[in-house]
């Protein structure tokens, strides 16, 4: 026993000596991973996920060893820098959509430059920077073994080819131990990508992006690939999920109205109704919700496509796609749209944006999903004034009535979507605009008035002063509309696309300030009000108003509401109607459930975390049992994975195609039998 110790103490010795790259390699990328982690999904060392990061490393760097000592470095460098990268990426996106970065974005990885502002001044923060760390060690280890003659010495011993085998063995121990640990939950949770936090926290950051790299494949090779079983699944969903056409006391009451959307972008229902000083941050918005249906529970549910997966969703009533966006990955896909629908019953379908007509492939996108024409940026706008990433919102509005005024003379009805831009992130330039003050003003002991800065100078302060401004600009397109006539025979409609992607900590001064003292209260503090998860889900809720000049319904709505509710709730009113509509007529449903592309839900009773498998009841006097979360479960998972088939194998096309060639038989069968 003591020989047998002695050696083994010696050959570690010797392997340690040997084999510091190498094992520098290893720990520096596997302290990347298990940092992003704690940053982001916060399951600190949990085994599995370091199980199979090791196992990534470990089969990688296994082939290094076929390389002479002294070009290693070359090698185990490039690789942890690129895992490395994909750390930093990964944290960035997560900052800012709460999921993880997918390949099948590089398609639309130029859109960053037009964002730049956004990126540096809004996401990236200092925790960011810490994944840098691994590459430096790596270039520091590596100067002071080459002073050392380290590489020498170890091209002197025959170990290469060894070395290689041994590493490649203990790299398939730490798999197949990693493997059996996974479950069947596990591997179909992989398999479908679309709950990302999950397969992280079980499978580890490098797992995930390998995976994601064969997902981000499917456009290519779906094709080829699973149609048989993605038909099935498709006919068996709507044969037991049939949606039937609304008949309440809003159908029809729009019919042969025009309808123009205006697409708010990332405005969020908190600032519905809220005050500084005594002014409004929102009046126009607060009036007309006042007057019209405002539903005061919506949520957009989009993606990584963000604005792009609102307009996809509303106007499909399908969920965005798990991997890539719809209008960049499957843009050319046939889908049933509103624009089409109410084409189909004479309308001229159109869409304006004061921004490059290329940003989210909308050029494309749009045609395909229907409307006649998109008017965009210089082709169709004059630029005169420019905030942030394009046209302003009040001269856009302006230019385009006169467009909507000759559409109007020109065709019985129209729909339009109108898509603002103001009020997108980094709201930097809005201090040139706005003059709205998010200041705390009060009067103190002496009688003097005091101003506390309160919001001003952060980043929510901006935020604020921003939605103040597009709210500005939506009155006055709404007066200006006025004028023309346009607002007799016309519904307006305003969703807000998604939320600010404001951080956490940006709420503790908005909830928490004392004026009086001109700090944030400490979170000890037994009125400090905290931003969990759960809390911070909820307030992405986004504004949802349908408003008539000549209909006063002063109706609020509470219950939950999602982005794939529109189309059929707007269909119930405007009489048209897809049977592959995943969302309801809000009016006549009983118990609603909006289901998030992460496989979340949230109905009346209570939000879920498919993630971390647990809820939060919304009402104190609620309970549900386990066949409710069960129920609800099995509903986000039906439809997140139909709408995905649907998307990616081009379902509707082909359901079209068959049923025309049906069309036809039976009709030649007609013609031979007369």
């Amino acid at each position: 026993m003591k020989n047998f110790l002695d050696k083994f103490k010696i050959n570690s010795k010797r392997y340690i000596k040997t084999n510091i790259l190498f094992m520098s390699y290893v720990v520096l990328s596997l302290i990347n991973a298990t940092i992003l982690r704690i940053f982001t999904v916060g399951n600190y060392f949990e085994i599995k996920p370091i199980l199979a990061d090791s196992a990534v490393i470990l089969l990688i760097g296994a082939i290094g060893y076929f390389i002479k000592p002294k070009n290693q470095f070359k090698y185990f460098f490039t690789w942890n820098a690129i895992f490395t990268a994909v750390c930093v990426i990964n944290s960035l996106y997560y900052t800012n959509y709460l999921s993880y970065a997918s390949f099948s974005l590089l398609a639309t990885s130029l859109q960053i430059v037009d964002v730049a502002d956004a990126v540096t001044e809004n996401i990236l923060e200092i925790k960011d920077f810490i994944y840098l760390v691994g590459p430096l060690a790596l270039i520091v280890i590596h100067t002071i073994l080459k002073k050392k003659e380290y590489y020498e010495h170890v091209s002197k011993i025959e170990i290469g080819k060894v070395r290689a085998f041994n590493t490649f063995i203990f790299g398939l121990i730490c798999l197949g131990v990693f493997l059996t640990t996974v479950t069947a939950v596990d591997i179909s949770r992989l398999n479908k990508q679309w709950n990302r936090e999950y397969v992280v926290m079980q499978f580890g950051i490098y797992t995930y992006q390998l995976n994601d790299l064969v997902a981000s494949l499917k456009p290519q090779i779906s094709p080829l690939f699973g149609i048989d079983d993605a038909s099935k699944e498709f006919r068996e969903y709507y044969e037991e999920n049939t949606l039937e056409k609304s008949n309440n006391k809003y159908t029809n009451i729009f019919k042969g109205k025009n309808l123009l959307m205006i697409h708010a972008e990332s405005i969020q229902n908190f600032l519905i109704n809220e005050k500084f000083n005594g002014v409004e941050v929102t009046p126009t918005l607060n009036k007309l919700a006042k007057e019209g249906l405002y539903f005061s529970n919506f949520y957009a549910q989009e993606s990584v496509g963000t604005s792009s997966d609102s307009e996809f969703t509303l106007n499909t009533s399908l969920m965005p796609a798990t991997s890539g966006t719809v209008f960049v990955s499957y843009w050319d896909r046939e889908y049933v749209t509103t624009p089409k629908l109410l084409k189909e019953k004479g309308y001229y379908t159109f869409s304006m944006h004061g921004n490059n007509p290329t940003f989210w492939n909308r050029n494309n996108m749009h045609k395909n999903m229907g409307y006649d024409k998109f008017y965009a940026y210089e082709d169709d706008f004059e630029i005169d004034e420019t905030i942030g990433l394009g046209l302003s919102d009040k001269s856009f509005f302006k230019q385009a009535v006169p467009k909507i005024k000759e559409i109007s003379e020109n065709y019985d009805n129209f729909y339009g979507t109108l898509i603002m831009l103001t009020n997108h992130t980094p709201w930097t330039d809005i201090e040139n605009y706005s003059d709205y003050s998010v200041d705390y003003k009060y009067t103190n002991e002496q009688g003097i008035e005091v101003s506390a800065p309160y919001l001003e100078g952060t980043t929510i302060g901006n935020y604020i002063k921003s939605v103040n401004y597009a709210d500005e600009a939506i009155g006055q397109l709404i007066e200006d509309l006025d004028k023309e006539g346009l607002l007799e025979n016309t519904v307006i409609v305003i969703y807000g696309d998604h939320d600010a992607k404001l951080k956490k900590s940006e709420y503790a001064r908005y909830y928490n300030y004392d004026p009086y003292t001109d700090t944030v209260l400490d979170k000890e503090d037994p009125n400090y009000i905290g931003m969990d998860f759960y809390a911070y889900e909820l307030n992405r809720e986004v504004p949802f108003i349908i408003w008539s000049k000549n209909n006063k319904f002063s109706t609020e709505i509470t219950e939950v509401m999602g982005m794939y509710d529109v189309m059929p709730t707007l269909g119930n009113m405007f009489d048209f109607y897809s049977p592959y509509a995943l969302g309801h007529d809000i009016f006549s449903t009983t118990e609603n459930v909006v289901i998030f592309p992460d496989g979340n839900w949230l109905t009346n009773k209570m939000y879920y975390n498919s993630q971390k498998e647990e809820g939060l009841l919304l009402q104190s006097n609620e309970t549900v049992s386990a066949d409710y979360i069960d129920k609800y479960n099995k509903i986000a998972e039906e439809k997140v994975s139909v709408s995905d088939k649907i998307i990616v194998y081009d379902l509707i096309r082909k359901t079209k195609e068959t049923n025309d060639l049906l069309e036809q038989y039976q009709n030649n069968k007609k013609s031979m039998n007369n």
